[in-house]
């Protein structure tokens, strides 16, 4: 592990079992873990300005090389001032390496399927070919042929100059053999090594890199990763790959895989961000979160709210809502909850009016703001897992928030 303030400190504040609060300090300013982070990924958080995020309480938004790279291009977004200038965020901003996109492109139906993506036209979007150097494919822009590998993506988010930048890898799903996740596990080390190679001759001083730990559900093959990333000159550490089958898998993945890496390292977990998994990744020690989950929702009209066994979400477009003059969930001081009823929000999904996305997707973000602004709160208090009791029975995080506040102490704590 590095250890360079001038591109990246981290210091853990206080801890409640494996769960940590503390704070992640770039070059553009200070991030409170544990953090949820929203996708600008090509360059902006879908339906909402730079301020609606930074209203909300966001510190962190996370840009996507592969598709930067594609439209409009980095080397456009350099000459408007990288991407901080290009979109005007003033706050802290961690690149995709694109491997994940990449790969889809070849592993194809299991990476649609986590991501929710369509198959592009025959003839773009394909893999060309997958070698040492790197990766050949076709543009989903406009078919062109393009090549990335560790060198490309590393000088692609030099150009972004974002203040975390993460290495290139590949993203095997969860149907991959054992044999192929090894061998894949193996090329993602050496093209660790490069990716740092490159950014120590070449990239920003001010960008810190993250190593990314595969090895899908393989404890074995995640112990390797683990010590290979830890023992590489990084900045940080986020968990990449496949996480399982189903959402009992992934927990068990990610807390087998937390305590396999430097106590010390802020801890990302790549594409998790549903309530119910971030407050085990909290449990697990995991400090930074990012998904595309809560905005792709509320475009499709799907409000997260305080709802037991039923992943926390129901549908605003729902027949039963037409006349409902509530809000859309009691207590939230969002601007969708604040000024609108559930009848007008019910009207504006089933019209696919673009102002009830914006007003959607600021709701799923300030319920997922507020939930991790809630665990910050509950680990300095000592009662994390009273707060996560409290959301996992369909508290709503303000209210829990207030719950664990107020209510005193059980005895022998």
């Amino acid at each position: 592990m590095r250890d360079d303030p001038a591109r990246l400190s981290f210091d853990i504040e206080a801890r409640d079992g494996s769960a940590r609060r503390g704070l992640l300090r770039t070059a553009h300013g200070t991030v409170q873990t544990p953090a949820f982070i929203p996708l600008a990924t090509q360059g902006t958080v879908r339906t909402l300005s730079v301020r609606d995020v930074a209203a909300i309480g966001f510190e962190l938004i996370l840009g996507n090389t592969f598709h930067l790279h594609l439209m409009p291009g980095d080397e456009r977004i350099a000459e408007l001032g990288g991407l901080h200038g290009f979109m005007g965020w003033d706050g802290s901003i961690v690149t995709d390496s694109g491997g994940f996109q990449v790969f889809s492109l070849s592993h194809g139906g299991v990476a649609d399927e986590i991501k929710g993506r369509r198959r592009p036209p025959q003839g773009r979007g394909r893999i060309v070919s997958i070698k040492e150097r790197g990766v050949r494919f076709r543009s989903y822009v406009d078919g062109a042929e393009k090549f990335m590998g560790p060198e490309e993506s590393m000088a692609i988010q030099a150009r972004l100059h974002s203040d975390l930048a993460l290495v290139f890898d590949e993203c095997t799903p969860f149907h991959a053999e054992r044999d192929y996740t090894a061998r894949s596990t193996e090329r993602t080390h050496r093209w660790l090594r490069r990716c740092l190679d490159w950014h120590a001759d070449h990239g920003p001083a001010d960008q810190a890199v993250y190593g990314i730990v595969q090895g899908g559900v393989y404890e074995d093959l995640r112990a390797e990763s683990a010590q290979a990333i830890s023992e590489a000159g990084v900045d940080g550490i986020a968990i990449g790959g496949t996480l399982g089958r189903d959402k009992e898998e992934m927990h068990g993945v990610v807390a087998m895989t937390t305590p396999m890496l430097p106590e010390a390292a802020p801890k990302h977990l790549l594409g998790i961000g549903e309530p119910d998994d971030l407050l085990a990744g909290i449990a697990a020690g995991i400090d930074v979160f990012d998904c595309a989950v809560p905005t792709r929702l509320a475009r499709h009209g799907m409000a997260l709210a305080p709802l037991p066994d039923s992943r926390h979400r129901f549908d605003v477009r729902r027949a039963g809502l037409s006349h409902d003059r509530g809000p859309l969930v009691e207590g939230c001081e969002c601007e969708a909850c604040a000024n609108h009823t559930r009848a007008y929000l019910h009207y504006l999904a089933r019209q696919g009016e673009p102002t009830g996305m914006r007003l959607m997707t600021i709701h799923n973000l300030t319920y997922l703001e507020r939930l991790v602004r809630g665990a910050r709160e509950a680990i300095s208090a000592g009662r994390f897992e009273e707060y996560r009791g409290l959301i996992d029975s369909g508290a709503p995080p303000w209210e829990a928030r207030r719950a664990v506040a107020t209510t005193p102490t059980s005895a022998g704590r």
